[in-house]
């Protein structure tokens, strides 16, 4: 009945889309570290230096980089997603949805708001589904290497680009996001968001999608802590869904995600139907009175 429905649906990346943090598979080995010291070594930093730990832990790894004689060039940064390891389906979710979404009439559009590296998902394989990708990132110098940090996207930051994908804007368009605009000029509303997290980093987006309208769904790696973690979730309301981390065709995820999507079509249908049946009224009262 209609076209051009836009959809967003909107992840995290680390443990939500990959198994381990985007950092795990390539940057922290190449750097002479298994992860956990790693990022036990990056953190302890952070908190002697009373900095938040993703801006703390970006200058940790310029640091230990240096300290190595590694050059952390976009280059390398994006040859360290090349050994990622994602969950089962994830590879061929993006165009699997994206069909049922033509089905639909419903125009799916894919975002990732990650803490993770924007250079990195740069070299991810599955880069070029997302329509636009907000994560932390490097500002380099004439050599090619980071000498600060450009965006550092934490829990708290993350949401502010739920509105950017609500008004349509990019990830620079800073002054834009805070300027009021119409809801209905707003080319994806909230009730048309899906969000997927796995943890606490993501909660204020979670509550903020569920809020608003939209679905949240919080996903866990079976048989391990995160499923405690997601149910949790589910029992503070903070969540509409907890799934294990299985997006292949079938399983859990597939299937809601298709009957929110089936919900969303059905939803803008009645809305088509009931703004005719209104126009049809607005015309009959204007009959009504011309006769009499």
């Amino acid at each position: 009945m209609a076209k051009n429905t836009k959809v967003a649906l909107i992840y995290d990346f680390d443990e939500t889309l990959s198994t381990s943090y985007m950092q795990d598979f390539g940057l922290i080995p190449a750097l002479g570290y298994k992860p956990a010291t790693f990022w036990k070594k990056a953190n302890l930093w952070s908190a002697n230096n009373n900095a938040d730990q993703v801006t703390g832990s970006m200058y940790y790894f310029m640091k230990t980089a240096r300290e190595k004689g590694i050059p952390l060039t976009r280059d390398f940064l994006k040859e360290c997603a090349r050994d990622i390891t994602y969950y089962n389906g994830v590879l061929d979710w993006f165009e699997r949805i994206n069909e049922y979404g033509r089905s639909l009439d419903l125009d799916i559009e894919h975002f990732l708001i990650s803490s993770g590296y924007e250079e990195i998902v740069a070299g991810s394989c599955i880069r070029k589904y997302f329509k636009d990708v907000f994560a932390c990132s490097y500002a380099f110098g004439a050599d090619g290497t980071p000498v600060w940090p450009a965006r550092v996207i934490n829990y708290s930051i993350k949401t502010q680009f739920l509105s950017k994908i609500n008004k349509g804007l990019g990830k620079n368009d800073d002054i834009a996001v805070n300027e009021y605009t119409p809801d209905e000029e707003r080319p994806i509303p909230f009730k048309r968001m899906i969000y997927f997290g796995d943890g606490m980093t993501d909660i204020p987006s979670m509550k903020l999608t569920k809020e608003r309208g939209g679905v949240a769904i919080a996903v866990y790696q079976p048989k391990s802590h995160t499923r405690r973690k997601a149910m949790k979730l589910l029992v503070d309301n903070r969540v509409n869904f907890a799934l294990p981390a299985d997006y292949s065709a079938d399983k859990e995820i597939d299937k809601v995600v298709k009957t929110i999507l089936d919900k969303i079509a059905k939803e803008r249908d009645l809305e088509i139907l009931t703004a005719r049946e209104e126009k049809k009224k607005q015309i009959t009262r204007l009959s009504f009175l011309k006769k009499n």
